[in-house]
């Protein structure tokens, strides 16, 4: 009886088969097992079209045959990787190849599931192969790559060149406020975000709080204080004791 191979690669031998040679070919099969587990190949998928990835029986020269596979090569078009129906295995793969287009992992025939690479995507992805025999799946595992919080406890978290971070400037108290200290502003931009209107706090000051009104006010109002606690509302200025003759003479006298 002939030696089978599994559909990896590895070859089981049958009894009383290689006579002599079981040795080398069990250390082959030992190669192909560390490979498989552990090995890395780059590999040039440059131009476009479609591109098998292979698994040799009883060799080390399948391309599906790393556990890591860097792709590289300038890409003309979209690419496609095929990978043999009923191989079930899982890889790390990269995608490092350069232009923008897509990059899609699929079964070499069938309708089973495909990953893909957007234009802009050249990351790594862990891809699983589920192996079913008429529609083999290609799926991409998502990891929580959620970082670790920065800065201390109540510190608002922002994006620091891809990790999270915080400052004692800003933080939130839960229930309470979000408190920006040390004298910093809130900017407001403009439409095109040339310019900005910014708040902040006196250098020396008592707390407190003003309180915005529940609606705008009309034509002619201003905002001024209603009360001792800082609750803004809408006045008109006709109250507030100049006319809008006395308002243009004084504009004329004093300029």
């Amino acid at each position: 009886m002939a030696s089978t191979f599994t559909d990896l690669g590895l070859e089981l031998m049958a009894t009383g088969e290689n006579a002599g040679t079981w040795g080398t070919k069990t250390n082959a099969n030992l190669s192909l097992v560390e490979q498989l587990t552990g090995g890395y190949l780059s590999l040039a998928v440059a131009g476009s079209g479609t591109t098998a990835l292979t698994i040799a029986e009883g060799a080390l020269t399948g391309t599906a045959q790393q556990r890591v596979i860097e792709l590289t090569g300038a890409l003309t078009g979209s690419r496609i990787l095929t990978l043999p129906l009923l191989t079930e295995n899982f890889y790390f793969i990269k995608n490092s190849t350069t232009n923008a287009e897509t990059l899609q992992l699929k079964a070499v025939s069938g309708s089973g599931a495909t990953v893909t690479w957007a234009t802009g995507d050249k990351t790594w992805k862990i891809i699983y192969v589920d192996g079913v025999a008429t529609n083999t799946g290609v799926y991409e595992i998502d990891v929580d790559t959620t970082s670790s919080p920065g800065g201390s406890t109540t510190q608002v978290q922002f994006n620091n060149s891809g990790a999270f971070a915080g400052d004692a400037d800003l933080t939130w108290t839960a229930g309470t406020a979000l408190t920006i200290n040390s004298q910093k502003e809130l900017r407001l931009g403009d439409s095109d975000d040339s310019a900005y209107v910014g708040l902040k706090s006196a250098a020396t000051a008592t707390s407190y709080t003003m309180t915005l009104p529940a609606a705008v006010g009309a034509s002619g109002t201003a905002l001024v204080t209603t009360d001792a606690s800082g609750t803004l509302g809408f006045t008109a200025t006709s109250t507030f004791g100049i006319t809008t003759g006395k308002a243009i003479a004084m504009a004329m006298i004093f300029g």
